[in-house]
């Protein structure tokens, strides 16, 4: 069985609320398998209420997650300081890392995760531009919002500006500096190469409505968990650092906090409508981005999912 499992790498991946974690607990348990994140958010620490990580709280357990009596071992969550952000190449080198660790000790790994462009620059062997950032382009682009920024990067990388995460600032910051220097399409230097694993992608394929009610009821229950108190703390240890200002759960409550128990964002709309909201919204731009891989196997249920790795280790 070591010997099949040498180079295989299977990613449960899918929208926001699918039950990705949940499912991939239940199959790491089955098949003698290890979780690596491939969550942009749920790699920070103390983002653990709003990003629903799937980790325990619990200092020294912070990379496992009990279930019964069975520990699943889970890497690459909950480690990085929010006032550190980190970027899609530094995650690929880690996360290469930790699945051929767990590849060499006869196990299964699991990527696990709802960020395209992580679970791509594993799947695709993505190769990034090694290119200095420039502070002073940095700084001038950091002060401009979203909106701004894709529209400047939209003038120089059309096919970029369909792929990329239009909400996401550091991202287009990013984007937007390697055109400018280097003068070429940032998209067109993201290159693929030889393939690093023998990768089985598998979506949960969730109908909209039912989405949107796991939505709501997780957001209720974040609530329920200390969300606020847990960004409080976050703002108070860190300040609003880019990784808090532009993630879901955390960014709406900027500017809330005139009363110790304000509960309506600078929009007079319920925190709690409002982070269910942008999180649809998000789960529909990560569909958007999963749609376009014709390698992904869209499944329903448990049992498919079951068949589907059954034959792939087989």
């Amino acid at each position: 069985m070591i010997q099949k499992r040498n180079n295989k790498l299977i990613v449960i991946l899918g929208p926001t609320a699918s039950g990705k974690s949940d499912l991939a607990v239940k199959l790491a348990r089955k098949f003698n398998g290890e979780i690596v994140c491939a969550d942009s958010r749920q790699v920070y620490r103390g983002l653990s209420i709003g990003t629903a990580s799937p980790v325990l709280q619990t200092p020294g357990l912070c990379k496992n997650r009990a279930l019964g009596s069975v520990t699943v071992p889970h890497h690459l969550f909950n480690f990085r300081k929010p006032n550190k952000p980190l970027n899609v190449a530094t995650y690929k080198k880690m996360a290469k890392r930790a699945i051929k660790d767990i590849q060499k000790r006869g196990k299964m790994p699991f990527l696990v995760g709802g960020t395209g462009l992580y679970i791509k620059s594993i799947v695709d062997n993505l190769q990034f531009p090694k290119m200095k950032p420039s502070q002073k382009l940095r700084k001038e682009l950091e002060e401009k919002t979203a909106p701004q920024l894709f529209t400047i990067y939209k003038k120089l990388d059309v096919q970029g500006a369909k792929q990329i995460d239009k909400n996401n600032k550091r991202r287009l910051v990013r984007a937007i500096e390697v055109c400018q220097i280097t003068g070429k399409p940032f998209w067109e230097q993201r290159e693929e190469a030889t393939p690093l694993f023998d990768v089985l992608q598998i979506g949960i394929d969730v109908p909209k409505p039912e989405l949107e009610k796991r939505i709501i009821k997780r957001v209720e229950k974040m609530f329920k968990q200390g969300l606020e108190k847990e960004v409080k703390v976050l703002v108070k240890k860190y300040g609003w650092t880019p990784v808090l200002e532009n993630t879901i759960g955390y960014s709406e409550f900027q500017g809330t906090w005139k009363e110790p128990s304000a509960l309506y964002s600078r929009h007079s709309v319920p925190l709690k409508n409002l982070i269910a909201l942008h999180t649809t919204q998000f789960a529909k731009r990560q569909m958007t981005w999963f749609k376009k891989d014709p390698k992904i196997n869209w499944v329903k249920t448990e049992d498919q999912t079951k068949k589907l790795v059954i034959n792939f280790i087989n």
